[in-house]
């Protein structure tokens, strides 16, 4: 018996006509794909130029804000030293009336001073943060001492005691930036003789704990409110406290030696309470550790 013949179904090839067709449309897609990824690169060269452009501007403004701050505060500081050369009678005698008006002058000179100072540190804050960091070993007994050295015309002036209590044996280094950790140092030793009461004490110390040199800074001054506990090292933030003693400030310097000292590795943090003042920590690591 015969076996039934089974026919396959061939499967038509594409014709010429087909390929062409089909090429055609491959080709079609492509260029609408290259002509959208075209847009898109173009976009992003504009956008490129925009940032740059946007960069130039900033670059050129800041440096503008930089150089008239430095020299208006080169004039204000000159004009400082003369009224001072006249309150500590160098230039003859003066009445009671006129040291009294030299007195409130001397006050808003101080005051300009800042201001234009508060302008400099935020001007340049970002900078400070974000550039390079060259370490070094340093001994940080010597640096705390060249800090209250800057500062100790202005707690004279004021009245206030700075006591730094030197650690009683041989300290360990610190890897730090030397330039970068005095900006800490000088920020809240600045801060500890501005908001301190009248003929109060800041009390510095230096103690080794476990693998950290812990700086602290202690003042008999004003206290932190409680929002400020939880916002003090935001940026731009003043402490209702503080503006109630000192109205002049950018609240920019805490939110600045916050990321300084993370940036060594350390932390900082601070205790404030009633009739107690408030006291500053930050740490950094021990060299070698």
């Amino acid at each position: 018996m015969k076996q039934p013949r089974v026919i396959k179904n061939k499967k038509k090839r594409p014709t010429a006509l087909q390929k062409l067709e089909l090429n055609s449309r491959n080709l079609s897609s492509t260029l609408s794909t290259l002509r959208e990824q075209k847009k898109k690169v173009k976009a992003l060269l504009l956008s490129s130029l925009k940032i740059k452009k946007a960069t130039e501007s900033y670059a050129a403004k800041t440096d503008v804000i930089s150089i008239s701050s430095h020299q208006i505060r080169t004039s204000l500081s000159a004009i400082k030293w003369i009224i001072e050369m006249f309150l500590e009678g160098d230039l003859g005698k003066m009445t009671v009336e006129q040291e009294n008006l030299l007195r409130k002058a001397h006050e808003n000179n101080e005051r300009a001073i800042r201001v234009v100072s508060e302008l400099l540190l935020m001007n340049k804050t970002e900078d400070i943060v974000e550039k390079q960091y060259i370490f070094s070993s340093l001994n940080m007994v010597e640096l705390v001492e060249d800090s209250i050295f800057n500062f100790s015309g202005e707690a004279f002036v004021r009245g206030i005691e700075v006591i730094f209590l030197k650690p009683d044996k041989e300290f360990p280094k610190a890897r730090v930036d030397k330039e970068k950790l005095l900006i800490v140092l000088h920020n809240l030793i600045d801060n500890a003789i501005k908001y301190s009461n009248a003929h109060g004490k800041i009390f510095i110390v230096l103690q080794e704990q476990k693998g950290f040199i812990q700086f602290s800074i202690k003042d008999t001054g004003i206290v932190v409110s409680e929002e400020g506990k939880k916002r003090l090292f935001e940026k731009f933030y003043r402490d209702k406290e503080a503006i109630k003693k000192e109205s002049v400030g950018s609240g920019i310097g805490l939110y600045t030696i916050r990321k300084i000292v993370e940036r060594h590795g350390g932390k900082i943090w601070f205790e404030s309470e009633q009739d107690m003042g408030t006291t500053f920590f930050f740490t950094i690591p021990i060299l070698g550790s």
